[in-house]
């Protein structure tokens, strides 16, 4: 291929996918381009977008991690706890929101620490201590609620957070086009975005992801540069918990959060990041998660058992990460 097209491809590529898909959706269903089913799209899918985002964070270093689904039911079953302990007590729905966020930010912040804690310090695989964190943080949510649902005691805030949205536009069912979860995803991948490309911090992640010896004989603090990408993605997967226990205004500690992992890294690999490190891009890696999300729409309206959906997701990492291997060969 001329090396200017090759270029191109590599570049804009994924966009491409993206716009052919949405095409090829159009028009095996007439309603895909109805207002209501983008919005619904893009926001079922928020929250695997937060984890992605994060993802794409801790794969630019070199690393991996499987325990974000467990960290988002985890950080989701303590958030309901601890606002529902506040709302028992007299306390202000408010208040008990703020308190509910505030404990899954900073739940999912320490499950990042342990797993940052045990690849860059302990020096464990990220494989197998991200593994060891996706059995015990689920295991921690499933005993408190007996493998149960934890419901939230809030009747209009909290619910309120997981249908409302942005006053306009509206959408035909007078629903906001703009969801919270939505508006919460657009800030979190600029956020990402400004880290990874603008900052010494996003520098330094490459620079580990792509040759971690060099990245140290040169002053960067490896430790502590990889424990801040696991920290961020626990981070994301906190407010992720808050975000989907609200939609739902509960939290099942046997089904939220499985197989976010595969979906996240589906979408850092389908965005064009290199699952050996150094490269990756959080703009790509959103539009891996609306690629994923127009896909799985696809499957529904196909009428695709979704007994396959998994098998379909597989097939996409395994194509991008050997269309990685063949770039990289080149």
């Amino acid at each position: 291929m001329n090396p200017k097209a090759s270029h191109l491809l590599d570049k804009y590529g994924i966009y491409l996918a993206l716009v052919i898909l949405v095409a090829f959706s159009a028009v095996m269903s007439p309603t895909f381009l109805n207002p209501e089913n983008l919005r619904n799209i893009v926001n079922q899918q928020a929250v695997i977008g937060l984890v992605a985002i994060g993802m794409t964070l801790v794969v630019v270093t070199g690393g991996i991690d499987l325990s974000v689904g467990s960290t988002v039911v985890l950080s989701a079953t303590m958030g309901l706890y601890a606002m529902n302990a506040q709302l028992a007590k007299g306390a202000s729905e408010p208040v008990a929101v703020l308190v509910a966020l505030g404990t899954g930010a900073v739940v999912g912040a320490l499950c990042g620490w342990t797993m940052g804690v045990l690849v860059a310090r302990a020096k464990l695989a990220p494989f197998i201590a991200t593994l060891c964190g996706l059995v015990a943080f689920r295991s921690f949510a499933l005993t408190p609620a007996k493998a149960g649902e934890v419901r939230s005691s809030s009747l209009d805030i909290y619910p309120g957070i997981g249908q409302g949205g942005l006053p306009w536009p509206l959408v035909g069912n007078g629903q906001p086009m703009v969801t919270w979860n939505i508006l919460v995803l657009i800030v979190a991948a600029v956020l990402g975005w400004l880290i990874l490309e603008r900052t010494t911090l996003g520098r330094n992640m490459v620079a580990v992801g792509g040759n971690e010896t060099a990245a140290r004989l040169a002053g960067v603090r490896t430790e502590r540069v990889k424990t801040v990408a696991y920290v961020l993605t626990g981070l994301l997967c906190g407010i992720g918990g808050f975000l989907q226990a609200a939609r739902m205004n509960s939290v099942s500690t046997a089904q939220v959060g499985t197989l976010y992992e595969l979906d996240a890294i589906a979408a850092v690999a389908i965005g064009g990041a290199s699952l050996s490190g150094g490269v990756g891009s959080v703009t790509r890696t959103v539009v891996g998660v609306l690629v994923l999300s127009v896909i799985q729409n696809m499957l529904v309206t196909l009428e695709v058992s979704q007994y396959l959906h998994g098998a379909v997701k597989g097939a996409i990492i395994l194509f991008a990460v050997l269309l990685q291997r063949g770039r990289n060969s080149e």
